[in-house]
């Protein structure tokens, strides 16, 4: 399966589907679209209202790959579920969330 981890052109973006207003948050599994696109899905307990969703979906990465909530943005998507986040690293951010993507999936 593709990846939902973008690393070309020097930049890490991530393609997520958000659930908000979900019964828990929690990091579900890559899946694909009907092109074929991978994306991680995400639910949070949030609403999707004021940006709630999106800084709860932050935070919850954040906490997961133990990196500040202020490495990650969201770059697409700020009022869809289909969302693209940014996130600040290296090749070593890269790794980890490539690893956790293969392992908790």
């Amino acid at each position: 399966m593709t990846s939902p981890l973008d690393t070309t052109g020097g930049r890490l973006r991530l393609s997520v589907r958000l659930q908000p207003g979900a019964g828990r948050n929690e990091t579900g599994t890559v899946e694909l679209d009907a092109a074929g696109k991978a994306f991680l899905r995400v639910r949070v307990t949030a609403p999707p209202e004021g940006g709630k969703a999106n800084r709860a979906l932050i935070k919850l990465l954040a906490r997961t790959w133990r990196l500040p909530a202020s490495s990650l943005e969201v770059v697409t998507g700020a009022k869809d579920r289909r969302k693209v986040l940014e996130i600040d690293g290296g090749p070593e951010v890269a790794q980890t969330i490539q690893h956790w993507l293969r392992t908790a999936t």
